[in-house]
């Protein structure tokens, strides 16, 4: 007995020897990650800004409440407590004068399910949920399907 669990030890330990000399191999703690093989520490170089296209077509949605995408650039747009640059072209009053498509009145409606007179504070933050359309590669792969009552 003690001959079979001396044995099953020196199995597990070679097992987890092996298997962290081939994680060791394959990068950091055998973890591949979209940083690639840095170490937490290390600061690496930013990837370059995506390039964003003037006079985008917009991109249609790909299921039902799909936050629309921004189809133009967004650098340098305040959105904070205090300000929210989005609004001066989509707010209501304003998105007919500037040519800007109105926010949705779903932005008005708290968590509650009540109507208020301003934008609510939950949806105060465009970029919680809108992208800009850019010309980038995806990170990883997709096999995403739109849903075909939208097709």
């Amino acid at each position: 007995m003690m001959k079979k669990s001396i044995l099953l030890m020196l199995s597990i330990a070679l097992t987890l020897t092996s298997g962290f000399a081939v994680s060791q191999e394959r990068g950091i703690g055998g973890v591949e990650s979209l940083r690639g093989n840095v170490e937490l520490e290390v600061t690496r170089a930013a990837d370059p800004l995506k390039r964003v296209p003037r006079d985008q077509v917009d991109i249609e949605s790909s299921y039902v409440f799909q936050p629309p995408l921004i189809p133009h650039h967004i650098r340098s747009y305040e959105i904070s407590l205090n300000a929210n640059k989005c609004l001066s072209c989509h707010s209501w009053t304003k998105a007919k004068q500037m040519g800007a498509t109105k926010i949705s009145v779903t932005h008005f409606t708290n968590r509650n399910d009540e109507v208020l007179a301003d934008v609510s504070p939950r949806r105060y933050f465009c970029l919680q949920c809108h992208v800009t359309q850019a010309d980038a590669k995806p990170l990883v792969g997709n096999s995403f399907e739109r849903v075909k009552s939208l097709q």
